[in-house]
């Protein structure tokens, strides 16, 4: 699914503006993702993040949004 050129544009724009990403080395990368979920809540990642109170709200709200998404034409 796409939000078109204009909005992935505009998407690119604020990601830019206010995204941040971080690494770090990791002997075995494959159980940080878990690890971190645990310690810090991180509310917009569901996987492994079911105690989180945001998650039920955020899936369905998500859901929603694809359906919505389906209901549309696709522009360009």
């Amino acid at each position: 699914m796409t939000f078109g050129k204009a909005g992935e544009a505009a998407l690119g724009q604020w990601m830019a503006e206010n995204a941040r990403v971080r690494w770090v080395e990791h002997p075995e990368p494959w159980t940080a993702e878990a690890d971190l979920i645990a310690r810090h809540g991180l509310p917009l990642n569901l996987d492994q993040n079911q105690r989180n109170a945001f998650h039920s709200r955020l899936k369905e709200r998500r859901t929603q949004a694809r359906q919505r998404a389906r209901e549309r034409p696709v522009t360009s």
